[in-house]
């Protein structure tokens, strides 16, 4: 089996990341909007033009009311139309690695199954280690999480066997005609 060149170019670095708003972590205005003109240019879509010159529309609460983030900003939403175009080309793009793996798979695979088998092997010291870490970790957290306990018990124990407040003393009346 041949290996298919769309399948070739995915596996090669090819320049800049974009640094706009993603769609499926994917620039939309760098990526998106022009490929998506580019497939209405040769008929193969006929998104909106609306939806393509303002992919980004202003987010509503269920009252109608402009919704906004925690941090007070306005939310912000791809177009509808734009968005399930987008989500059928993520579908179609899975669809087409989880076929091209298949293909691979039926046709090489003994080739597929030393493949895992050299994963899996090279991966284990790092499962290990990880485990071994993380239970460190988290032997490390109880013990701080049990110390930081009993200091604060023992604080409220503490309190507990301290009086509440100094009785004062009833002063003496002093003598009558008594002079120092």
């Amino acid at each position: 089996m041949e290996t298919p060149n769309y399948i070739k170019s995915l596996l090669m670095p090819n320049g800049k990341k974009p640094v706009g708003r993603r769609v499926w972590s994917i620039d939309l205005e760098t990526v998106w909007l022009p490929f998506f003109l580019a497939t209405n240019t040769v008929g193969e879509t006929a998104i909106s033009p609306d939806n393509l010159g303002a992919p980004l529309r202003l987010a509503y609460n269920a009252d109608g009311s402009v919704k906004f983030s925690k941090t007070g900003r306005p939310v912000t939403k791809v177009a509808k139309e734009l968005s399930d175009n987008i989500k059928m080309v993520k579908d179609n793009f899975t669809a087409g690695l989880t076929s091209y793996a298949n293909g691979v798979i039926t046709e090489y695979p003994d080739g597929y199954k030393a493949e895992v088998d050299k994963a899996r092997q090279a991966g284990e010291p790092f499962i290990r280690k990880d485990k071994q870490d993380l239970e460190q970790a988290i032997a490390k957290m109880r013990a701080q999480e049990l110390a930081e306990a009993m200091a604060t018990a023992e604080a409220v124990t503490e309190a507990e066997a301290k009086p509440k407040g100094k009785a004062k003393a009833k002063a003496e009346p002093e003598p009558v005609g008594v002079t120092s």
